[in-house]
């Protein structure tokens, strides 16, 4: 594994519990601190709008995350559900997709009290919430099995794991510079190649170049700025909101289990040419402050305590796969901020099975799933290792 964010990390654990030896080398700490993947906390949630397969696929990530929760021992997930700013005429169809798609998750595993999904009118969202402004006239869809993923856990515990199994070997501070897709070869900044039965390159923002040009150029590096805030302890009660603000672009994620308010806005994304420092130049925060003091009541700039500018690659277009077979055994995948957290126990799940020569279990994610089964599968009895 080229890679050592939550994608890299999660295949890292899923591989060796079925069996295979695994290398995990990353250009810095494991888990590196300015990888994509690495943050106080992520969201979760249920929802997309008009793609029954992603929101059936967000539940079914859900309980992926309970059980690796459990399997783990260690407090990752914080249930406290999640509200999505709807206008009143979306919410009875947004309310049926979230239903519909957890009646479809077989089982009892998808835990969580009450309904799936409720929704909230105007009324409804000013009672249960007045310390957030709402647009005007818009109605709320309350999810219960959704929250906070602790991000920052999520990869420390991981990697814990991984350093105590004897089938695991961790290599920080090692920069690939080359992949060979065709023989599954890594080649290392001081000239050393390991090679192993596969290659995954969980490609972060610096590794844009790992892929070559007809790869590269399908991707779009992207810097985004947020807030953390001492709110206070009441936070901890409120949902991850999403959909707020004039242009619908604002978010917000609560202060659970140690951490602080975290704010940030679609308007606070911006396409970089490169990859520079995390420090965040005060017009972006001076904007951010600007459009929360218009989403939270009362809020103020002294409640900021951090500003982050963090890093990420996606697709240039919506069509395009964030994932690219390189070679009959070798795969790339692009982490692509928030979404690619919370489907990772899936898509991790699913490329164990692509490296390891065998039918890869189905994520729901349209675009991934065709594009781990591009190629033939290249069956093998064993797996030397996984690099």
């Amino acid at each position: 594994m080229v890679g050592a964010g939550v994608i890299g990390l999660l295949t890292a654990v899923d591989a060796v519990r079925v069996g295979h030896e695994v290398i995990v080398v990353d250009q810095g700490d494991i888990p590196n601190p300015r990888a994509a993947s690495f943050d106080r906390h992520r969201v979760i949630r249920a929802l997309h709008m008009d793609d029954p397969a992603a929101t059936a696929a967000a539940l079914q990530a859900h309980v992926r995350w309970v059980q690796l929760q459990d399997w783990l021992g260690v407090p990752l997930y914080v249930q406290v559900g999640a509200l999505t700013v709807l206008a009143r005429p979306d919410l009875a169809r947004a309310r049926a997709a979230v239903t519909g798609a957890s009646a479809a998750v077989t089982g009892e595993a998808v835990t969580g009290a009450g309904a799936a999904a409720r929704a909230l009118d105007p009324d409804g969202l000013a009672a249960a919430y007045p310390h957030v402004r709402f647009p005007a006239g818009a109605g709320g869809l309350l999810e219960s099995r959704a929250g906070v993923l602790l991000a920052d856990r999520v990869l420390g515990a991981c990697a814990d794991w991984l350093r105590r199994h004897p089938r695991a070997t961790l290599h920080p501070h090692r920069r690939a510079v080359g992949v060979d897709g065709d023989r599954a070869t890594v080649r290392f900044a001081d000239g050393e190649v390991i090679g192993a039965d596969a290659v995954l390159v969980a490609t972060g923002p610096w590794s844009r170049d790992l892929l070559g040009p007809d790869v590269a150029d399908d991707l779009v590096l992207y810097r985004q700025t947020m807030l953390y805030c001492d709110a206070g302890p009441a936070w901890s009660s409120t949902p991850p909101m999403l959909r707020l603000g004039a242009d619908g672009g604002a978010w917000f994620v609560p202060p659970v289990a140690g951490t602080p308010l975290k704010l940030s806005s679609a308007s606070a994304c911006r396409i970089v040419a490169e990859v520079a420092d995390d420090a965040t130049p005060r017009q972006w925060r001076d904007h951010l402050i600007d459009v929360f003091s218009g989403v939270i009541a009362r809020f103020r700039a002294d409640w900021v305590v951090q500003a982050r500018d963090a890093y990420y690659l996606a697709p240039a277009s919506a069509q395009a796969p964030t994932l690219v077979v390189m070679g009959p055994s070798a795969l790339s995948f692009a982490a692509c901020g928030g979404s690619s957290f919370k489907f990772a126990p899936l898509i991790a799940r699913s490329l164990v099975g692509r490296l390891s020569g065998v039918e890869p279990e189905p994520t729901g994610l349209d675009p991934f799933d065709r594009a781990i089964a591009r190629s033939p599968y290249e069956v093998r009895p064993a797996m030397r290792g996984i690099s």
